[in-house]
């Protein structure tokens, strides 16, 4: 292997080489295989595993646990380069997807649900290291944009194949499975092998870090998780539960989705640039609270799936704005704790969400409203953390706190 270029000299390289197209081939590589597979689950696991509410609680449940585990990447990094983890963690999400369907039991399910997490997760924990670490700090906001609207695009690709081809093709979950998943793999491999390796402008700490003085970022991100899992477990959940969607009726809701934030993803890049990382916090929060109470209106108010459709349009478009929680850490952070804050952050996210699938899915059987209201309450909380971010965030004034105490010893 060749020695690693200093990202200064990567304007050097050939265009197509450099690390920003790099990101945005990771950022066309992962939702492949990943939305392949969310595409299909809801009706996967129905249809052919017999799952009901506390399974499908159970299953995400076991998929967040690596998310929980990510940590780990920090004692990886000791050995692997962040770049070199991230393609392997891409293959294996690949790999782990392309023979999902050839195990349809509750066992089977598990267990490559847990191998797929694994690479998904510690994909996302070096990617987001990567992207902070290469992209400056004021043009990031715009670029996370336009790599949001580029997954987004990949993912298009997929649900309009899935949309356009299943009933007329009479596909199946292994074809649709094995090939969203091997591609995927070539793209990784392709990376692996085309593509030198990139020394960042400082080196990173390679041990755990937990510093005071990020605790409002560390709250953000323990919200952030707990209030996801509602979106990603029982939304697309209800939608076949309660309404009967078909593979390729749901694959259609999001394809709404995707067609929306290919335009709107880099928007809301310009919208975290113009405004802030705290206008735009309070903003999304505020609406998620408004969708989460009208997702109860579904169940309590008898409201019809058109609404519940509406609502599941806009509750994704409020979650793209979650890249200003990004562009909040690399304001506030020293630059050599990005890869290890990013592991913790990870791990912080997910410490709500390993337990909260299991114990939603079992009070899902009981009452769908409760657990909309629930979710509500966690954006209100995630709400009131956001007004505690400054205008202008910086080292030493991570929070409101710290400039009024500032400006009191002046």
């Amino acid at each position: 292997m060749s020695d690693p270029i200093p990202l200064a000299q990567a304007v050097h390289l050939p265009r197509w080489q450099r690390p920003l197209v790099l990101l945005f081939l990771m950022a066309v590589a992962m939702p492949i295989a990943f939305n392949t597979w969310a595409a299909l689950l809801n009706n996967f696991v129905i249809e052919v595993a017999d799952f009901d509410g506390s399974d499908i609680g159970l299953l995400h449940t076991v998929r967040e646990i690596p998310g929980f585990l990510a940590i780990g990447v920090i004692a990886i990094i000791i050995y692997v380069r962040e770049q070199v983890l991230g393609m392997v963690s891409l293959i294996l999400l690949g790999v782990a997807t392309a023979v999902t369907a050839y195990f349809p039991s509750l066992g089977g399910i598990l267990t490559l649900t847990m191998l797929s997490s694994i690479g998904f997760h510690y994909y996302e924990t070096v990617n987001q290291s990567l992207q902070l670490q290469w992209l400056p700090k004021d043009r990031a906001p715009k670029v996370l944009g336009w790599l949001v609207a580029t997954g987004s695009a990949a993912t298009f690709v997929v649900y309009l194949i899935i949309l356009l081809l299943w009933e007329p093709l009479g596909l199946t979950y292994n074809v649709v499975y094995m090939v969203g998943g091997l591609v995927t793999v070539a793209i990784a491999v392709f990376a692996m092998v085309a593509y030198p390796q990139f020394d960042g402008p400082t080196p990173q700490l390679k041990k755990m870090v937990l510093r005071r003085r990020y605790w409002l970022y560390y709250a953000l991100q323990f919200m952030a998780g707990a209030r996801r899992q509602i979106f990603m477990v029982f939304a697309g959940f209800m939608m076949v539960e309660k309404f009967g969607y078909e593979v390729h009726e749901l694959t259609g809701l999001f394809l709404i989705n995707l067609v929306i934030n290919m335009f709107i993803a880099p928007v809301l890049g310009n919208v975290v640039h113009k405004f802030g990382e705290r206008n735009t916090l309070v903003f999304e929060y505020t609406g998620l609270v408004a969708v989460f109470l009208a997702y109860g209106g579904v169940y309590y108010l008898g409201w019809g799936v058109a609404i519940a459709a509406f609502l599941y349009v806009v509750d994704h478009i409020f979650f793209g704005l979650a890249l200003a929680l990004k562009t909040y850490f690399q304001k506030i952070a020293d630059p050599q704790d990005i890869a290890p804050t990013a592991a913790v952050a990870f791990t912080i996210n997910h410490i709500a969400a390993v337990a909260l699938p299991v114990v939603l899915g079992l009070l899902w059987l009981v009452s769908p409203l409760l657990v909309f209201l629930i979710a509500a309450g966690m954006a209100g909380v995630s709400l009131m953390l956001a007004l505690l971010i400054p205008r202008h965030p910086a080292p030493g004034h991570e929070t409101i706190f710290k400039i009024r105490l500032t400006a009191a010893a002046e």
